[in-house]
């Protein structure tokens, strides 16, 4: 690790002075192998206004350094947003998710192995310096969203859940301004430039997500396919909220997370789905719609069929019959 200076933010007008460190659980791993070298951190974990869940209408605001286990942990989105608690509870150990935050969860770096070693090129580590994925091992790559420039998925299954619940990621800018983004805006597709990987700008900080309120009588599931059952990053994950009337489906919203480099979703899918009944015949329609005829690297081409099989048994999931109780799946409260 590289010598650098430490601050600790006493306002928000300090956040500009360097890199900003909450919990510190992929930042400092990425400094201890030099992918990340900042020449200061600045830490705003004593900032005043960041670290509570309160209520926002029939919402919530979840504030940015609220930690990943105080949030799945609480009885209003285990009530409520049953997705988000499940997904944050779906990845990393009970030690990282009791220092890990909401604002950093949003902005953890892929897990490509490419991105983790500096012998290797990468352009999202280094602008220009090409892609070693391409034509590299790529298990873990992307299907979607990819560019000649950057291969590689977004990790978090929290921002999943997020994108799958409308949620907004509320902005900070350096003049003292807010601003609400939409999950689905605030990550940026690779490009020519994949390491501008979302809408930040100089100054901003996340200071919170808000999430709108459930739908109600929807059921709620986060669905994850991994190597093994607990501390692995998704190979495929989805997210999904859906509310029915009889056999028919009146609401739906899906992403889709490991298969791109950001949470994923489709629009296309979702006007297939809705008004629909619900069958297994029109879950393979939407999943031929959904899961793309070719992948970019020969080593992700194992993913179209996980995410087609992922896709179709979360939604039998979220329309089958039955209590839900014991199983992988909850009702929203309305």
């Amino acid at each position: 690790m590289r010598p650098f200076d430490y601050q600790r933010a006493t306002s928000f007008d300090d956040v500009s002075a360097g890199q900003i460190i909450a919990g510190g659980t992929n930042l400092l791993d990425l400094m201890k192998i030099q992918v990340m070298t900042p020449d200061t951190l600045v830490d705003i974990t004593r900032l005043e206004g960041l670290s509570e869940i309160q209520a926002e209408g029939e919402g919530l605001r979840i504030g940015a350094l609220v930690t990943n286990s105080a949030l799945a942990n609480d009885a209003r989105v285990r009530a409520g947003w049953p997705l988000l608690s499940r997904a944050i509870l779906a990845g990393a150990s009970a030690q990282i998710r009791n220092k890990a935050t909401t604002g950093g969860n949003l902005l953890q770096r892929t897990r490509c192995p490419y991105f983790y070693d500096t012998s290797q090129a990468c352009n999202k580590r280094t602008p220009g310096e090409g892609c070693a994925a391409q034509g590299g091992a790529g298990r873990m790559l992307a299907l979607f969203g990819t560019s000649e420039h950057c291969l590689a998925a977004h990790p978090s299954d929290m921002a999943v859940a997020l994108t799958a619940l409308e949620a907004a990621v509320e902005i900070r800018s350096a003049d003292g301004e807010t601003r609400q983004v939409p999950m689905h805006e605030f990550y940026r597709g690779p490009g020519d430039r994949p390491d501008i990987e979302n809408g930040l700008g100089k100054g901003d900080l996340i200071t919170a997500v808000i999430l709108p309120s459930p739908h109600a009588g929807a059921r709620q599931t986060y669905r994850k396919v991994r190597d093994r059952a607990s501390y692995a990053f998704a190979l495929v994950s989805v997210a999904g909220s859906v509310a029915m009337e009889g056999d028919t489906i009146t609401q739906v919203s899906l992403a889709y997370g490991s298969v791109a480099p950001h949470p994923w979703m489709d629009h296309d899918v979702v006007q297939l789905l809705q008004g629909e009944t619900a069958s297994n015949a029109l879950f393979e329609r939407a999943a031929d719609a959904l899961v793309p005829d070719s992948a970019p690297h020969p080593d992700t081409d194992y993913k179209r069929n996980l995410l087609r099989r992922t896709f179709i048994a979360t939604m039998r999931q979220l329309t089958g019959p039955g209590d839900t109780a014991g199983t992988d799946i909850a009702r929203t409260q309305g």
